[in-house]
């Protein structure tokens, strides 16, 4: 039997007032395992893209499965499954890192022991755990970033969703981080993310595409698209191209 992919993005476009295609036709598929790379300048329609994968934005053509499921038609059977982090996370200020970490366990339906273990790991990793007493709104952007992962992982994704991820980040948690999608993806979670770092994309991801001016120019494996290149002349010559 085929394995069908995670995330199906299929001829998808956004088109906002006035007529102006934010992005056009956009195709491509995450398989489980994947650590998929979207880069691209700013505006290029990534974070667009990304908005409507997660269902924040509705779409003028095309559609979105997540597991086979349409964002569009199933939305909750989507949200199950997959998690989002924004590239400025947006959290509640008035509650304590805890508490906000209790808050989406509760949402997702994680049971006390699984919620307490994987706060415990998570935290852990990220060095917060001495800050999780403390209201959001006295955490640094850093600090933000690290909880709005950690709170992505506690329900266990089969897809994460990433905008810009590794902006904010100092050095070690962005090598944690790293570090937890590979483990992930080797338990068969999917990950699609966005980036305008080339050698983060390099290094990290299975597969990539390339997005200017909302349309996809070149994608395929890493290995294929680069051809013994850097990722970074194989992105100059296919947007010189264009």
């Amino acid at each position: 039997m085929t394995e069908k992919p995670m995330l199906e993005i299929s001829h998808y476009s956004k088109t906002y007032g006035g007529g102006k295609k934010a992005v056009d036709d956009v195709s491509l598929a995450v398989m489980p395992g994947d650590i998929y790379g979207f880069i691209g300048h700013n505006g290029a329609g990534k974070s667009t893209t990304i908005r409507a994968v997660v269902g924040v934005l509705d779409f003028t053509e095309g559609d979105i499965f997540i597991d086979g499921h349409s964002v569009k038609d199933e939305p909750m059977a989507c949200k199950r499954i997959t998690a989002y982090i924004p590239d400025n996370p947006d959290l509640y200020e008035n509650l304590t890192g805890i508490q906000y970490l209790n808050f989406v366990a509760d949402v997702f339906g994680i049971g006390a022991a699984e919620r307490e273990e994987r706060i415990r790991r998570f935290a852990g990793l990220f060095e917060i755990t001495k800050d999780l007493g403390d209201l959001i709104s006295a955490y640094s952007h850093g600090m933000k970033q690290k909880l709005a992962i950690i709170s992505a992982l506690i329900h266990e994704p089969r897809l994460l969703v990433l905008d810009e991820p590794f902006v904010g980040l100092d050095p070690k948690a962005a090598f944690t981080l790293k570090t937890v999608m590979h483990e992930l993806c080797q338990g068969g979670t999917a990950i699609f993310f966005s980036t305008h770092v080339l050698d983060v994309a390099e290094k990290l991801c299975d597969k990539v595409a390339i997005i200017k001016h909302g349309r996809i120019i070149a994608s395929g494996t890493m290995a294929a698209l680069t051809e013994g290149h850097s990722l970074e002349q194989t992105f100059l010559e296919a947007d010189g191209d264009e």
